[in-house]
């Protein structure tokens, strides 16, 4: 219950209730415990206008939130790993996107960790690249009827082929676009492509893979698909990883949808302290609500 619903079902103010609550989960939550910690990710979160980003850790053995921070990149992360190394904790692998600072703050504090770029935001990064790609098409275009084909693949571009709605003829739609722009049928096929990177047998095999696919971006003299290239380059090692530990941020995600309903259940929050100490609960939450479900609240229930 948001702490509105439990001072008006109790009758006392909302600043009891909402005190009460917070002693309750600092209590419980407020000190995450580190030693154990294997395998972690690592991810930031909008949060709205009045908190903009938080910074979100999340244990990926046991499904829960052991760090929020407010803010984002290496500067929101640097408590958070000095208590870390205090603990001791052997972490063996952090699953980041491509931030800067989250990549910065890794190495600095946990050299000994191996770093694995999320496929999810590597994928994402290329879409990016695509669609600005297909803005620079549009906006080149002489005729208007080349103009209308490439206005209306965005998605198409983005979709993969196997989510493409016949009934809607998108398969037609988007060979349309692609014959008619070879630059931007070679970074489609080349995006799909992309894809097999995580499919390989071998890291060795996934190597191999991972310089022919970026020595042919680098052939075809398409800046977008060059830069992706050398991005690409950069971060091999961290690419690589994956195959040594197949973790990812996707976990995160199922978080997020759960801070968003809490956002909705309370129509914000005013107490930043609150809503981080409710994220540090989120993975405890189906299950004490499945427990007490057919019960009513009574103060010693709530609190």
């Amino acid at each position: 219950m948001t702490p509105q619903d439990v001072s008006r079902h109790l009758g006392i103010s909302w600043d009891l209730a909402n005190d009460i609550q917070k002693r309750r989960l600092k209590r419980k939550f407020g000190r995450s415990k580190l030693k154990y910690l294997k395998r972690l990710a690592v991810d930031e979160v909008y949060v709205g206008k009045r908190h903009k980003y938080l910074t979100l850790v999340l244990d990926l053995d046991s499904g829960a939130v052991v760090f929020v921070g407010e803010g984002r990149g290496s500067a929101t992360l640097r408590p958070f790993f000095r208590r870390l190394r205090q603990s001791r904790a052997k972490v063996r692998a952090v699953a980041s996107d491509m931030a800067g600072g989250f990549l910065k703050a890794v190495r600095e504090f946990l050299p000994e960790a191996r770093l694995v770029l999320d496929r999810f935001h590597v994928v994402k990064l290329f879409n990016e690249k695509l669609t600005k790609l297909r803005r620079d098409l549009y906006r080149e275009a002489t005729d208007a009827p080349h103009k209308a084909v490439l206005k209306g693949t965005r998605w198409l571009l983005l979709k993969n082929p196997e989510n493409l709605d016949d009934d809607r003829d998108e398969h037609q739609r988007l060979q349309d676009a692609l014959s008619l722009n070879a630059p931007l049928a070679t970074a489609y096929y080349l995006k799909e492509d992309l894809r097999q990177f995580w499919e390989q047998t071998t890291k060795s095999q996934a190597e191999r893979w991972l310089t022919a696919w970026c020595r042919r971006a680098e052939q075809t003299g398409i800046r977008v698909l060059q830069q992706m290239a050398r991005t690409l380059h950069k971060h091999r090692q961290s690419l690589l990883a994956w195959y040594d530990d197949s973790i990812s941020t996707g976990p995160l995600e199922g978080v997020n949808n759960k801070l968003k309903l809490l956002q909705r259940q309370a129509f914000g929050y005013r107490d930043l302290e609150l809503f981080k100490l409710r994220i540090l609960s989120l993975h405890t939450t189906r299950r004490i609500n499945t427990a007490i479900a057919h019960l009513w609240w009574t103060p010693e229930i709530v609190f």
